[in-house]
């Protein structure tokens, strides 16, 4: 149990009378408002603050933030307002608070959107205050270190939660001691069997090596005295949770990991990591390939440190990690580490304050990112998904070509590269060179690739973009440009459609009265004729009905039962853009008899008129509208034919280059056997229209090893 008292023992350590005063007046006004109100384990709620409390504590966070710590539950869970606090302690303390609340108190849809929201609100606070999420971190490691209390299916689901959000944002603050600590919590709690196997595979390590691992330290400290290099050296073991985590990443056997013991080097300053990197590779072998240098090139979280794995002269694989004494400082405490220069009173030299400068320069531009994500993401649970995929901890580093470094997440493409480097470059990537040759917009980068990115203002993202983008910065900029250029073309689609509809009336929109369109809009309680026609061209109205309600009527009761067949057909011209799709059924093309249908968010659907799904629509004459195409159609087509062929050699070669000869393009090829002599192959190809479709079948009909060539409808 932890006290006050001892909070304030630690407290005084490094904070004037007044502040210590401040934070203590805080816990009389907590532990009043919470009063009567007990945890799970039955202790008074109180004693959850005050702990809260502690873990800040131990960082050296300033009162405003341990005072915040102490009431960070006082708004959710009991009468307590925010301008109570702000009265009370100031509205900077109102506003910490304030951004830990969750918003459970709120109407939700689902307990899925109440926790996205909760998360959305919490991040947003974090932009404002940092200490927002170190408080929430302080909280969630006091939840995780007293999860026993809870029941077993939500304690699993807690920890599920920790290793999926918090740990990674501690990670992605520079946290690393908190984080580990998350990372254990919650591998113990979500797979416990998994856990102890691993518990007591490491105790065996320990015991088999713990001599030699004392030897290779001495050895190590040794070696750097007597190049009269200053330093401490520290062994250590992974973390459980990251041993787990390398095995399963790289589906590997316990025996199989290098580094499952570690040694830390600290030293005075850079040119000193240097020296001792020499010492150690020059004591023991460097493994090939696993040395990183993120003094030059830091991690994204501003972490700093050489890294090296080494073959021991005894045998046993070790890792070596060399930082300066700020660095280590940094790597354990992140983004905290600002505090505590701030709480020691001391001066800071000038190494020690750029590499400070570097983490929170590297805090304030994902600070940045999360704003951008927000405003380019349409609802919480989208934003939640978001921010997982900017979570991921690996990175790859490349170049533009005037050698800046860029910092993307594992597995990016050059696509996510232009939107690394601007919004605009992204929304107008064309094409890209990487190491001056030109590659696929789709190229997974890799470390040292020095990237080009050509842009056109006429280009514009593709939906397929999202299929291998990874970084949620492209993700979200592509969806909110889709959605955009979606919504334009929905209206004019809308337009069409009602226009269409109104034709059979001998109306169209220009010639219906205002007050008509008011009267409807203002019964469907719409604002404005763009959201109508937008309801209309994403399916969510059927224009039609919608027609109806504006005609006036003396036109309809002048209305004779032919008055469908005065109907308009809608043109299709292949440039409507992403609201206007074909059917992968059928695969319409121009000159072929269609029919459309409108679905419901997706637009309007074509397919051809022998298509079984088209007899479906026709049944339902309120979704489906009278098109055809138009006489100056653009663009390409999809189509299916399947060939009959004989087994020989260079059959498939043969039939791409007379597609290829032809125009077409091969989207995809598949093979099917038929008997020992014939066997199908399918391919969907891209076309003018039905003329030029024609030219290739007959081109195709006169090889001789082709026994038949068909359509699929």
């Amino acid at each position: 149990m932890f006290l006050i008292s001892d909070l304030c023992a630690i407290l005084e350590k490094y904070l004037n009378k007044e502040d210590v005063a401040f934070v203590y007046r805080a816990y009389l006004f907590g532990a009043e408002a919470h009063e009567g109100q007990t945890r799970k384990s039955g202790e008074p709620y109180i004693y959850h603050p005050i702990a809260v409390a502690r873990i800040l504590a131990e960082m050296r966070m300033d009162s405003q933030t341990l005072a915040a710590a102490i009431l960070h539950d006082v708004i959710e869970d009991t009468p307590t307002a925010k301008e109570q606090i702000a009265q009370e302690f100031g509205q900077s303390v109102a506003e910490i608070v304030d951004g830990v609340t969750k918003l459970d108190h709120l109407n939700f849809h689902t307990r899925a959107e109440a926790k996205a929201e909760s998360f959305r609100k919490l991040l947003l606070s974090m932009v404002n205050d940092i200490r927002v999420i170190l408080i929430k971190l302080a909280d969630r490691l006091h939840n995780m270190r007293t999860l026993g209390a809870m029941p077993k299916d939500k304690a699993r689901a807690i920890a599920a939660e920790t290793l999926e959000i918090y740990a990674p944002i501690a990670n992605r603050l520079g946290m690393n001691n908190l984080r580990h600590e998350l990372e254990d919590l919650g591998f113990k709690n979500h797979n416990p069997m998994r856990y102890r196997i691993l518990e007591r595979e490491v105790q065996k390590y320990r015991g088999h090596r713990k001599e030699i691992v004392d030897k290779i330290l001495c050895q190590i400290k040794e070696r750097l005295d007597f190049e009269k290099i200053d330093s401490e050296v520290i062994g250590r073991e992974k973390h459980l949770y990251s041993i787990y985590h390398k095995m399963r990443k790289k589906q590997l056997p316990f025996y199989e990991i290098f580094d499952v013991y570690a040694f830390r080097i600290i030293v005075n300053t850079v040119d000193q990591c240097y020296r001792a990197l020499g010492v150690v590779h020059a004591l023991y072998k460097p493994v090939p390939g696993k040395f990183k240098d993120y003094i030059a090139i830091p991690k994204i979280n501003g972490y700093q440190s050489l890294h090296s794995v080494l073959f021991s002269s005894y045998g046993v694989p070790i890792e070596v990690q060399i930082r300066t004494c700020n660095m280590h400082k940094i790597a354990e405490q992140g983004v905290a580490s600002h505090w505590m220069y701030k709480m020691q009173n001391h001066p800071i030299n000038e190494q020690d304050n750029e590499n400070d400068v570097l983490t929170q320069s590297r805090t304030r531009e994902w600070l940045k990112s999360i704003l951008e994500l927000q405003q380019n993401t349409g609802d919480s649970i989208e934003f939640l998904e978001n921010v997982k995929i900017d979570l991921f901890p690996d990175e790859v580093y490349v170049f533009t070509p005037k050698g800046k470094i860029m910092e993307l997440p594992q597995g990016a493409t050059t696509i996510d590269f232009a939107y690394a480097v601007h919004t605009d470059i992204g929304n107008h990537c064309t094409a890209a060179r990487v190491d001056h040759k030109l590659v696929p917009l789709n190229t997974e980068l890799k470390n040292g690739n020095t990237v080009e990115i050509i842009t056109s203002d006429q280009s514009f993202p593709n939906p397929a973009w999202l299929n291998f983008v990874v970084s949620a910065k492209a993700r979200s900029n592509i969806r909110s440009v889709l959605k955009k250029i979606r919504k334009e073309e929905s209206i004019v689609l809308g337009e069409r459609l009602l226009n269409q509809a109104l034709s059979q009336y001998d109306l169209d929109l220009l010639i219906i009265e205002d007050k008509d369109i008011q009267r409807l809009l203002q019964e469907y309680q719409l604002e404005r004729l763009e959201h109508l026609l937008l309801e209309i061209g994403t399916g969510s109205r059927i224009a039609q009905l919608v027609a109806r309600r504006l005609v006036p009527k003396r036109v309809l009761d002048e209305q004779t039962d032919g008055v469908l067949e005065k109907q308009h057909k809608l043109d299709i011209k292949g440039s409507e853009g992403i609201v206007v799709s074909y059917g992968k059924c059928c695969h319409p093309i121009p000159g072929d008899p269609i029919v459309a249908f409108i679905s419901k968010g997706k637009g309007l659907v074509v397919h051809h008129k022998q298509c079984s799904n088209a007899q479906e629509i026709l049944k339902k004459p309120d979704n489906w509208v009278e098109v055809q195409w138009s006489d100056e159609v653009i663009g390409e087509f999809s189509v299916a034919l399947r060939l009959l062929a004989q087994h020989q050699r260079g059959v498939i070669a043969k039939v791409s280059a007379i597609i290829s000869e032809s125009g077409a393009n091969i989207e995809q090829l598949s093979t099917t056997p038929r008997d020992g002599n014939f066997y199908f192959i399918d391919f969907i190809l891209t076309v003018h229209n039905r003329k030029h479709l024609a030219m290739l079948i007959r081109k195709l009909r006169i090889l001789d090893f082709i026994a038949k060539v068909n359509r699929i409808y």
